[in-house]
């Protein structure tokens, strides 16, 4: 069964950083891609940044430049990847939820998610 857990989320001041982690495993084709997707009380989730098991990575419009996701590291059966969030601003407040995708099936599994919190 595939499990993704993601964690690092907090409260920090504007200007600050902080890292989110996902760890993800239970996939015996592995994970074509792995990204974070955030939603702010009464908005629709949407993607912050992904990363693909080639070595592609994307980002919206509104990180780039401040965040960063690292690619997809594999140690046995557990894929990790991490997003560094520079230069935080109060309108980065949001859950960030991990997605991963399973290789071959493309089903997608999401972690419980992480609060950010940017106070200005």
């Amino acid at each position: 069964q595939v499990q993704v857990v993601d964690s690092g989320g907090g409260l920090v001041q504007a200007g600050g950083s902080l890292r989110l982690s996902c760890e993800a495993s239970g996939s015996v084709f592995g994970f074509n891609a792995m990204g974070w997707y955030r939603q702010a009380p009464g908005k629709q989730r949407e993607l912050v940044a992904v990363a693909m098991a080639g070595g592609n990575r994307d980002y919206a419009d509104a990180v780039k430049g401040r965040f960063t996701i690292s690619t997809i590291s594999r140690d046995g059966a557990k894929n990790t990847v991490y997003l560094q969030m520079n230069s935080l601003k109060p309108e980065d407040t949001a859950v960030y939820y991990c997605k991963a995708v399973q290789g071959l099936t493309d089903r997608e599994s999401w972690g419980q998610g992480s609060q950010v919190t940017v106070s200005s």
